[in-house]
């Protein structure tokens, strides 16, 4: 069969994605601080469940250093990442929380290492950089999951949605999510690549070196905090840049926290993301539990390949086998 200008595009993300090893009780797991700062008590929970399901926990010297809002300088950010990724015996990269910084540091990220000993990046929102970078790059699953930051206090004595979830996405594999009955959903079946997180990031990535390829995936977003008309920019924007046009499915996710000028825009979030696919005929499932929704916030895996079906009774999102010997 002759090769298409598109997969001579895509390169190797054309290949089924590397899954990395899943967890093992006694297994080490290094927390990272790529974005903004964050303090000892603020991961103490996170760090307490993690020793409870039987992981050494890694907190790196210097993690809670503090540059104005950022955990430490640029040059600081990428050393303490850049040496989780090396250290072979680190099998999970855990991003303490979110923010705004990673895009400043990506570039200079050395990946050789995690190509040859693939390790768990974890985390969402601003971690949608380097879940988009490694994908790409890398050819490797990632988990969009819940972060220490977001972990309560209670977490070591009561199973909540986002830690049970990512627990199991971790030491089990599973990531399968359930969507309840939507209004804007659009029936149909589809199969592929699970890509895609935080919109406005991937908004801020097309065109980089860390922008995301769609054709022939499910894609998945989610945001928070965002002007209605900001949401219509950045949807017109994959659309135009050709992003929306050859997906096998579109999840969408909490879209939390939306606002509005004087005068009303018009449409909800929701109904501004099904108008900019409005032409195409894959499945649209809204209502996925991901993103920035605190405890509820489920474990996805980026990289992973998905079977997705809507419905009029709702919507799943089903992991298909794992592409790794070892698991």
């Amino acid at each position: 069969m002759a090769t298409t200008e598109t997969e001579h595009r895509q390169g190797a993300v054309l290949r089924a994605a590397v899954v990395p090893p899943l967890l093992r009780r006694g297994d080490r797991v290094a927390l990272v601080a790529t974005a903004r700062k964050v303090t000892p008590e603020e991961t103490a929970p996170a760090v307490a469940l993690l020793r409870q399901w039987g992981l050494e926990v890694e907190e790196p010297e210097g993690l809670y250093a503090e540059c104005n809002q950022y955990a430490g300088d640029d040059s600081h950010r990428a050393a303490l990442l850049q040496r989780a990724l090396d250290d072979e015996g680190v099998r999970a990269v855990l991003c303490c929380r979110g923010g705004y910084g990673t895009v400043r540091i990506v570039d200079r990220i050395d990946f050789a290492q995690l190509s040859k000993h693939p390790k768990w990046i974890v985390g969402y929102s601003d971690v949608t950089v380097l879940h988009s970078h490694v994908h790409r790059h890398c050819n490797m699953a990632t988990l969009h999951a819940t972060m220490p930051l977001n972990i309560p206090a209670d977490a070591t004595a009561r199973r909540y949605d986002a830690t049970e979830s990512l627990r199991e996405a971790l030491f089990e594999g599973r990531a399968d999510i359930v969507m309840q009955r939507h209004a804007l959903n659009r029936t149909g079946t589809g199969e592929g690549e699970l890509v895609g997180g935080n919109l406005s990031i991937l908004y801020s990535l097309c065109g980089s070196a860390s922008d995301i390829v769609t054709d022939g995936k499910i894609l998945f977003i989610e945001d928070l905090d965002e002007y209605l008309y900001h949401i219509d920019r950045m949807m017109q924007n994959l659309k135009r840049t050709g992003k929306l046009s050859r997906l096998s499915g579109l999840v969408v996710g909490a879209l939390s926290d939306m606002h509005d000028n004087a005068v009303p825009y018009g449409k909800t979030a929701e109904e501004i993301v099904r108008e900019a696919v409005e032409e195409y005929d894959y499945p649209v499932a809204f209502g996925a539990p991901c993103g920035h929704i605190g405890t509820k916030n489920k474990a996805l895996m980026l990289g992973g390949r998905y079977h997705l079906t809507a419905n009029e009774t709702g919507a799943t999102l089903s992991l298909m086998n794992l592409n790794n010997d070892q698991q």
